[in-house]
């Protein structure tokens, strides 16, 4: 594959670095000439100092042959430029790295449906720590997609009803259930739900407070 790294920084010299090893074929864009020089030390001729935010300069980078554009710049603004400038050109998949967790869902309007904070991620890992916590965030997937756990708690409106009884919000699945004990099991429309099931589920972002509402109920321990 053909990957174009914008931006030079710690993320980006170091997915740089992993992807080169990765017989990848790899391409960094960083617009401070000082740190292009720095890291063309390490990365020799994978290194192009410019302004990823130019159309003329991502051309010069061979945007239209490039099979992958990861925006990981500082600076959200840029990055969603970035990926739109290379959308444009036909570049068929983009990433964007977001430093601000706010500005996730002006990316999923743009259309950049993939987007990675590391914000979101460690707060995730966070949550997964915490037992009593409910609504998990597992995983990011394509094109809009998520994968949550949902703990199901005693108050849940669900338990003891079968899964086709559950008005899910559109788009979104029971893929896993797995049991008190930790014996998982692939749902059918007859498997009931019991409280203290862990569910996980496909959804989109967007569903993510209709989900919550139609499996748990009020938010638990804040409903008083």
């Amino acid at each position: 594959m053909y990957i174009i790294v914008a931006g030079g920084g710690k993320v980006g010299f170091y997915l740089a670095e992993e992807l080169l090893n990765s017989n990848h074929e790899v391409l960094v864009i960083e617009r401070d000439p000082a740190r292009a020089r720095a890291i063309t030390e390490e990365l020799t001729d994978a290194v192009m100092s410019g302004d990823s935010c130019e159309a003329t300069t991502l051309d010069l980078a061979g945007v239209a042959r490039a099979d992958l554009v990861a925006a990981v710049t500082g600076d959200d603004e840029d990055n969603l430029v970035i990926c739109e400038i290379a959308r444009n050109r036909g570049v068929p998949r983009t990433i964007a790295r977001i430093n601000n967790p706010k500005n996730e869902l002006l990316f999923k309007k743009r259309g950049i449906e993939t987007t990675i904070s590391a914000t979101q991620a460690i707060l995730g890992q966070i949550e997964q720590e915490l037992p009593t916590h409910e609504m998990i965030p597992l995983l990011q997937l394509h094109s809009g997609l998520e994968l949550v756990e949902v703990r199901l708690p005693e108050t849940a409106p669900v338990a003891g009803r079968s899964v086709r009884d559950v008005l899910l919000p559109p788009e979104s699945l029971v893929a896993l259930i797995v049991d008190p004990g930790g014996v998982p099991r692939i749902p059918s429309g007859e498997t009931r739900l019991n409280a203290g099931d862990a569910l996980v589920v496909v959804t989109r972002r967007e569903s993510m407070d209709k989900l919550r509402e139609a499996l748990i109920g009020a938010i638990h321990g804040l409903d008083t």
